[in-house]
């Protein structure tokens, strides 16, 4: 791909369960940083979120965050990003979020990082934009996800060469070479034409 100038995070609000996804986070953000690569997030300044912020900036990177207005008022805003964009709702927030960036890494999360990322999954899958998509599977966080999504393919509902275009891994090095090679394959969403309406 193209020099990478700019990369979304999207990862939980919480700090979660063990201290290893806080440390792959602060690790994630400080190679951010080093190079040279801006951070895409969505703003807050708690949990996973503020912990890879402060890591990029701490290196001397830029962050720019992206954030509901409601959620500024209920105070979890970072007040010390390179950019602040806030923004009316959720959804002006992730395509705010999608036009800033060249990737999307999905850290570990609840909710609200799933839908995001499966947002961005579900744009590569219809054409719409030819960015690669990761999960960094710190502790095996998202093992299951990745069989549930394998179990999608071996039921055609997700053809094949979609899921392998997704890059599942621990290791922050091996998630930057990959996307430093990656070359997007659009092949059709759906399986079965005679399934789709004239």
């Amino acid at each position: 791909m193209n020099e990478l100038k700019a990369l979304c995070v999207y990862c939980g609000s919480s700090s979660g369960e063990r201290p290893e996804y806080a440390a792959q986070a602060r690790a994630f953000g400080a190679e951010l940083a080093r190079r040279d690569i801006a951070l895409v997030y969505g703003g807050g300044k708690v949990g996973l979120m503020g912990i890879v912020a402060d890591a990029v900036m701490a290196g001397g990177g830029r962050v720019i965050g992206v954030i509901p207005r409601h959620l500024v008022e209920k105070e979890v805003a970072h007040a010390g990003l390179t950019e602040m964009h806030v923004v009316e709702t959720m959804h002006e927030r992730k395509t705010r979020m999608y036009e800033l960036s060249q990737a999307f890494v999905a850290l570990p999360g609840g909710f609200g990082t799933l839908d995001e990322m499966f947002e961005m999954l579900t744009w590569a899958q219809l054409g719409l934009h030819t960015y690669p998509c990761a999960f960094l599977d710190v502790q095996g966080y998202y093992r299951r996800l990745r069989q549930a999504m394998q179990h999608m393919v071996d039921e055609a509902f997700v053809r094949s060469p979609q899921l392998e275009g997704v890059w599942f891994g621990e290791d922050i090095d091996a998630l930057f070479d990959w996307m430093a090679d990656y070359r997007p394959t659009y092949v059709p969403k759906w399986i079965d034409k005679s399934a789709v309406a004239p």
